[in-house]
């Protein structure tokens, strides 16, 4: 029997697709941008000579490294009010284990993108009278973001795409309200045919940016 796809009926329904596109919108640059924060914080700590820094640091890193982010994101629903007696929405409990996840791996692109600063640079800016917060500011980290742009970038896509874990904890982001769809009219196929669209428009360009980025540094690494 041949298969009538009819993706009219889910287009029809765009208002529930176009909620979910909001919401996930609203979770990638929160977790992002938050993550963006605090993994430099964690960055500057892990490369800190003191242990009472580093070695937290360290510990956090690993942790959410090597768990499954969607085991995090169900232990902040789940767990966490258990622990600390605070309710906390799917949302927040989302925006947090996205935050926490993506900050761990924004440290390590900070840590790698400080030390390939040569030491010269350090040591000039210390003769100079310059503090250890001056001289990030106004040195270091001005040339250190640009090697690490095209990590960050990698690191917002691969982001973008998690945010549909939030779905498990029902966030009504994208891939929930899909599901929801799915269910409502019979449609798998269409429906989730469509949403795989809607992730390739919003996160391609992202991608490609990426490339770009990579594609421009080197050229001008060679050059230099």
């Amino acid at each position: 029997m041949e298969y009538e796809f009819a993706f009219g009926e889910i287009l029809r329904d765009w208002d529930l697709l176009a909620r979910g596109i909001r919401l996930t919108a609203a979770l990638w640059v929160i977790a992002f941008v938050t993550a963006l924060a605090a993994g430099l914080f964690l960055g500057i700590a892990r490369m800190s000579p003191r242990r009472a820094l580093n070695w937290p640091a360290t510990a956090y890193i690993e942790i959410f490294r090597n768990t499954p982010v969607l085991v995090q994101l169900v232990w902040f629903y789940y767990a966490f009010p258990v622990l600390t007696g605070v309710q906390v929405s799917p949302f927040v409990a989302a925006s947090l284990g996205l935050c926490l996840n993506t900050s761990a791996y924004c440290a390590e692109i900070y840590r790698a993108g400080l030390q390939s600063i040569v030491a010269g640079q350090w040591e000039a800016g210390r003769a100079l009278g310059m503090s250890e917060a001056t001289l990030m500011r106004r040195i270091i980290l001005p040339q250190a973001l640009r090697r690490m742009l095209p990590a960050f970038t990698n690191r917002a896509v691969e982001l973008a795409k998690m945010t549909s874990i939030a779905s498990v904890i029902t966030v009504h982001e994208l891939m929930h309200e899909a599901r929801t769809m799915a269910t409502q009219s019979f449609l798998p196929l269409e429906t989730f045919t469509v949403v795989a669209a809607i992730y390739f428009i919003l996160i391609y360009p992202g991608t490609l940016g990426a490339l770009l980025l990579e594609r421009r540094l080197a050229t001008r690494g060679g050059a230099a």
